[in-house]
């Protein structure tokens, strides 16, 4: 009778549906829903996902659901724990009432999606379901004031607005949904509980005794220091935007609730918003990060590609997004250090790769324009704007100069953006092949990569401007510039000379510098002053990439504050609002200026975990990396390669930990990069560190020290505590410490 079995308990009880107050016992498809009503308004409200709720903390696992709700003036704080992976706990308090307390009905319903009635059993005050052997129990800390039953969560509000509160001929012991009803006048603040046995004693009794317990304001995991709140921000928005899809039966973190049944029609996967989500889900689950890979890879398509869009009520099969799939796949590898995942990844996003060159390089220059395939049925196939669609900057000024060339199907610009990316995503692929011992495909993919690179860097350089362009097909460079110019940076294509220029229009006020950056097109443009959509707002997706670039060329200074506006840009709506916006004002950092962003969107959480990546980061050219620069700074509970583990500075000390043991710790300044810590020993590389000090293993014991190296040699070591210490003295070079284990 399981609908879903492969959900484990921990996660059973969860925000899982459209409706955000809802706890869904997904295994048994049994809904815990709460709905208000409002005698001055003469309305009922089911609290859809929208400004009427605010959303509070949100674990993962749904053990911790925090939120604000408001309806006709009265606003009312709600809350859910866990008391056991079985049984939930729930509460509301109000916080302001818009009429007398009376007249304000708070509304607790139980109900089964499989349809089998709800009975109320007064003697214990119980509303209980039966689904296969199990029993679902839910039972109020107060009696409510009456109990009614209707064929739907949607008939029992209606019931409200037709007859109002007085009415009694709804009251019922059994139906379809049971709804507990109570008044804030008699029940300001009121709580309950449901719980899940293979009896129903057992089922009410655990209800009952969860329902006794006080709701803790505990917190998860809280972080220290200047990026003190982008963990748990990250947290909070792939929490509140993880949501069951019940049209095609996953787990799957979407790109805002707002926008799945009104937009799409029940669910929509945009290919790259999927595969953000899967990067930031794996600070924190394994088994979600999976769940968000598989959604991103299940729009394949016959003809290679990975699908632009796919909702309930349209498939843009014809057109993809910008391929960086392989990109983060390896991210997500270098974290977990999960196999399965290069595995179930590597094929799909080979084919996608080939699938460009095949579709998109009409002239056979070996570099690619954005277009639309003449397959399926989507909206916008075969159009100028569908062709935009591929490149996820819709309406960007790039591609104001690019007419669509029906014969080739693609626009007549080559895009600097897609091309870079184009040869991040063959060397990604390089990696991945040669990690799954597919050598030949290895070396393929590193001579694509290579030749691509070349070709970026000497088809779409500007001498004049210092900057890289897109370029028409009959030469001439496009006017407009964005911030896919810096891509170069993160392929690897740009030279020395060229990085420096290209961190001068960073920082130059006129371009893309200034307090709230990186627009979406320079601010000097024409079209900087539309600020509509991609037309000079700041993105969270661009910021990032860029963020990537300037990491890879290691100017970690700069790429620090790029994080650090970033982290300040995002919280500024954060902080008072709970917002996680899509995109911002580029002039005054506003969110909602104008009537085109949403404002609780999944990848606007790259913002904060840029962030976390300033204290612990993983990347291709750093491989695990941490950060001290002194300052006092934590991340608890965030994913390695040794599952998760606390990095913290504390009084100038940086402590790597996991389950309350050392790892190992230091007080040297700078970064430590290319961890690796396995059962034969444990390395490091330190870098731009300037004094000299110790590395403490406090878990490697001195007899099991096989050899210590710095740079390939010999170094001595000595015991410490129950643990080793290495020392490494002044250096301006980077050095590589090895602890090789008998």
């Amino acid at each position: 009778m399981l609908r879903t079995p492969t959900i484990l308990p921990e996660r059973a009880w969860n925000t899982w549906s459209a409706r955000p107050l809802e706890m869904a016992f997904l295994p048994l498809g049994v809904r815990v829903t709460p709905f208000a009503y409002s005698a001055h308004a003469g309305r009922a409200t089911l609290f859809p996902s929208g400004p009427s709720v605010r959303f509070g903390r949100h674990a993962l696992d749904g053990s911790l659901v925090d939120a604000e709700a408001e309806h006709a003036g009265t606003r009312l704080a709600w809350r859910y724990r866990k008391a056991d992976p079985y049984c939930v706990v729930g509460a509301w308090r109000s916080l302001a009432q818009g009429e007398w307390g009376l007249r304000f009905w708070v509304n607790i319903c139980l109900s089964a999606e499989c349809g089998s009635a709800v009975r109320y059993d007064a003697a214990q005050c119980a509303a209980i379901v039966k689904i296969g052997h199990r029993f679902v129990a839910l039972v109020s800390r107060e009696a409510p004031v009456q109990v009614t039953g209707h064929e739907s969560i949607a008939a029992a509000a209606e019931d409200y607005e037709k007859n109002g509160y007085f009415d009694t001929r709804a009251r019922s012991v059994e139906a379809p949904v049971i709804v507990l009803r109570f008044n804030l006048e008699m029940m300001r603040d009121g709580g309950f509980a449901a719980a899940v046995a293979d009896d129903t004693d057992l089922a009410v009794g655990g209800a009952r005794a969860a329902c006794g317990t006080a709701l803790a304001d505990e917190s998860v995991a809280e972080q220290i220091g200047q990026f003190a709140f982008c963990l748990d921000a990250v947290r909070d928005v792939m929490a509140w935007t993880t949501v069951w899809d019940e049209i095609n039966g996953r787990v799957y973190t979407s790109i805002s609730r707002n926008w799945n049944l009104a937009k799409f029609g029940g669910y929509g996967v945009w290919l790259n918003d999927q595969l953000f989500h899967t990067l930031l889900t794996s600070l924190l689950d394994r088994g979600l990060t999976r769940d968000n890979l598989e959604v991103a890879l299940a729009s394949a398509t016959p003809q290679g590609n990975l699908a632009c869009l796919l909702t309930a009520r349209d498939a843009w099969v014809d057109r993809t997004q910008p391929p960086i799939g392989g990109f983060i796949v390896w991210l997500l590898y270098l974290r977990l250090r999960a196999r399965d995942l290069l595995e179930l990844a590597y094929p799909v996003l080979a084919r996608n790769h080939a699938w460009w060159w095949r579709n998109r390089d009409p002239d056979g220059r070996l570099l690619c324009s954005y277009g639309t395939s003449n397959v399926g049925e989507a909206l916008y196939k075969g159009t100028a704007f569908g062709a935009r669609n591929e490149s996820c900057m819709d309406n960007a000024p790039v591609h104001d100069e690019a007419d669509y060339d029906e014969a080739t199907r693609c626009l007549t610009t080559l895009d600097v953006g897609l091309n870079s990316l184009l040869a991040l995503d063959a060397e990604m692929l390089s990696a991945m092949a040669l990690e799954l011992g597919r050598n030949e495909e290895a070396a393929h993919h590193a001579q694509v990569a290579e030749r691509t690179r070349a070709l970026v860097r000497d088809t779409f350089w500007d001498e004049r401007r210092g900057i890289f362009a897109n370029r028409l097909r009959s030469g001439e460079f496009v006017r407009s510039v964005a911030p896919t110019s810096f891509y170069p940076l993160l392929a690897g294509c740009a030279t020395e000379s060229q990085v420096e220029r290209l961190i001068g229009h960073l920082d130059d006020p006129a371009m893309f510098g200034g307090a709230f950056g990186i627009p979406s097109v320079s601010r000097d443009d024409p079209a900087y002053r539309d600020n509509v959509y991609w037309r000079g707002r700041v993105w969270p997706p661009l910021n990032y990439l860029v963020w990537q670039g300037l990491r890879r060329c290691r100017r970690f200074e700069v790429a620090r504050r790029l994080a650090e506006s970033s982290v300040a840009l995002f919280r500024r709506s954060w902080e008072t609002d709970r917002l996680c916006p899509e995109n911002y004002n580029a002039e005054t950092g506003e969110a909602l200026d104008q009537p085109d962003t949403e404002g609780f969107y999944g990848w606007g959480a790259l913002m904060p975990y840029m962030g976390t990546a300033e204290v612990c980061d993983f990347s291709p050219w750093g491989g695990w990396s941490v950060f001290n620069d002194g300052a006092e700074a934590s991340l608890a509970q965030v994913e390695t390669p040794l599952g998760a583990v606390r990095i913290e500075v504390i009084d100038g000390k940086l402590r790597l930990e996991q389950g309350g043991r050392a790892l190992f710790e230091t007080a040297l300044r700078g970064r430590l990069e290319n961890i690796v810590w396995e059962r034969g020993g444990v390395g490091m590389t330190v870098a731009g560190g300037d004094a000299s000090g110790d590395i403490v293993f406090p878990t490697i014991a001195a007899g099991e020290v096989a050899r210590v190296t710095i740079d390939d040699g010999d170094a001595d070591f000595v015991a410490c505590g129950d643990g080793v210490a290495v020392r490494l003295d002044v250096c301006a070079r980077p050095r590589r410490i090895q602890v090789y284990r008998h």
